[in-house]
């Protein structure tokens, strides 16, 4: 079967979700009986301080993973998915400290970033999502 840039897309939102490291395992497997290969990585800090380390986690679990090949254009559809990602919660998280999950997920030349993140000061917490997508050649 064949996915497009949609279930890709709910697949690295579904990594992001994931709550333990063995519910993280059990849908890396389950995805990847798909062909869709997927990597996730905790994420905590102040938002702004943290924008760079962010992608660099995104981007090295990716290659950890198998997501991706250590190429420039892979490595960069990582970067700039998770910088898209980024910026759509960055309204909400800007001077606030983050905490949550970034998932990855690939499909062929799709690639999809997920961010979920608990925004806040204390126990005044708000979440958000972005999402980011790019494609990049299929080797």
């Amino acid at each position: 079967m064949e996915y497009g840039s949609k279930k890709v897309a709910a697949t690295a939102l579904r990594m992001a979700l994931s709550e333990s490291r063995e519910e993280e395992s059990r849908l890396k497997t389950k995805f990847a009986a798909m062909g869709i290969r997927t990597a996730a990585v905790d994420y905590g800090g102040e938002f702004i301080a943290s924008v760079q380390k962010i992608v660099e986690r995104a981007v090295v679990a990716a290659k950890r993973e198998g997501v991706i090949k250590e190429t420039h254009a892979e490595e960069g559809a990582v970067a700039g998915a998770t910088r898209e990602a980024l910026s759509q919660i960055m309204p909400k998280a800007i001077g606030l400290n983050v905490g949550g999950k970034i998932g990855i997920a690939r499909y062929g030349d799709h690639i999809s970033v997920a961010v979920f993140f608990g925004i806040g000061l204390l126990h005044l917490d708000e979440v958000g999502i972005g999402l980011g997508h790019r494609a990049t050649p299929y080797r």
